[in-house]
Order: C-alpha cells, then structure tokens, then sequence
C-alpha cells in the first residue's frame, strides 16, 4: 500500500485546511486509517481514524468538534477537514492505514503498519 498525503500549508489562526491521502495499491476493507501529527519537538501523535467500512470515527480530545475525519470508497482517499486552526496545530501530519484494530489500539501508532509521508501544517498566531 502506498499513502501521499497532501493539502498541507501555511494558515493564520482560526482558518481551515483540509488535508488528503490517496492511497494506491491495494483498497480498503476492515482497515483502520488514520492521521497521526509530529509538533516541532513533540512526538508523534494520534489525530484521528476511520473504520473504513462503517466509517465509525475516533478523535483525539484535543482536535474534537474542529476537525472531520472521512473517507472516500470510490477515490481510495482519505481526508481530514481541519477548521478552527491553532497555533498548537502546527506539525509535520501523516496518514497511516493498519489492519483490523479494536478500540483500545486505534490511538497506537505502533499498530499501523502503512505510512505516507507526511504533510507540513503551519498555523501563525
């Protein structure tokens, strides 16, 4: 499976992004994707995911009621609409796919075994 992610760039506080990752080779069925982002100095760290069949949603707290996960089937694209930027937003953004995941592992990025390269979001204050 290969990931490209793209949309990222630079945005003043309180805009929108909205980000994207084709995914080639391979399509989706009871995969997880998701988006993880690198702050500068920060470890990697979960965004959000999708269940690609049922489209069932996970957020992390600090991105939830700003940002929208989706996906679409036909397209094999994953997006993620980004409103409401803040400047703690910034970072490097990847998109990621794993196998079947149950709830207590969709946050770990060490379940999944298919990443693109990342994305760089710049919010300015």
């Amino acid at each position: 499976v290969q990931l490209q992610a793209s949309g990222g760039g630079l945005v003043q506080a309180g805009g929108s992004l909205r980000l994207s990752c084709a995914a080639s080779g391979r399509t989706f069925s009871n995969n997880v994707v998701g988006w993880f982002r690198q702050g500068p100095g920060k470890e990697r760290e979960f965004v959000a995911a999708i269940r690609w069949s049922g489209a069932t949603t996970f957020y992390a707290d600090s991105v939830k009621g700003r940002f929208t996960i989706s996906r679409d089937s036909v397209k094999n694209t994953l997006y993620l609409q980004m409103n409401s930027l803040k400047p703690e937003d910034t970072a490097v953004y990847y998109c990621a796919a794993a196998p079947y995941l149950i709830v207590t592992t969709i946050r770990n990025a060490q379940r999944y075994n298919y990443w693109g390269k990342g994305t760089e979001v710049t919010v300015s204050s």
